[in-house]
């Protein structure tokens, strides 16, 4: 584990970097700090190329939302989410038998990273995620069969994150780009 001193001098990455800068501009939207304020903790906050002055640059910001958890579970039988629902911050999908079916291409996804965590005994599922989402599978582990992924390229910049982590038991996971 990372003691506070490794992370200070630790180098950033974009998902941190692109934290903080909507920390500075919710504060400055919340009216907690000044225009003139919001350009300076901006600049330093793109400057910043550790932890420690990223934090320095934050320092006394009101703290970032953490967002919502959420978790889909079923014992048996089907789960199912399509349409214009609305994604949290972190989703936990459950299934210890049966199928998973997750829309995303039409989801409502009001973070910049959406974690989802499977727990999946027996059974299929399949995700379709936004055309332009960028997607992390290197968490995920699968025992019986693989996981059929193809990435693509993001067309657009601030596409979606969405990082899978968890387990896949007896059964294929598909994921895919919407067409649209």
């Amino acid at each position: 584990m990372n003691s506070p001193r490794e992370k200070a001098v630790s180098r950033l990455s974009e998902d941190d970097r692109e934290s903080a800068v909507r920390r500075v501009r919710e504060a400055y939207a919340d009216g907690h700090i000044a225009h003139e304020e919001m350009d300076e903790r901006l600049d330093r906050v793109l400057a910043a190329t550790t932890h420690g002055e990223l934090t320095a640059a934050l320092d006394p910001l009101p703290a970032e939302d953490p967002g919502t958890t959420a978790t889909i579970a079923a014992a048996g039988g089907r789960i199912k989410r399509r349409g214009a629902w609305r994604v949290p911050r972190v989703l936990k999908v459950e299934s210890a038998f049966g199928r998973v079916r997750l829309d995303l291409s039409r989801a409502v996804i009001d973070y910049p990273v959406v974690d989802i965590e499977l727990s999946l005994g027996t059974g299929n599922a399949s995700i379709t995620v936004p055309r332009d989402a960028i997607v992390e599978v290197e968490g995920l582990t699968t025992g019986w069969k693989d996981l059929r992924y193809r990435p693509r390229r993001p067309t657009r910049p601030g596409a979606p994150r969405i990082r899978f982590t968890g387990a896949v038991g007896y059964g294929r996971l598909k994921i895919r780009h919407a067409w649209r």
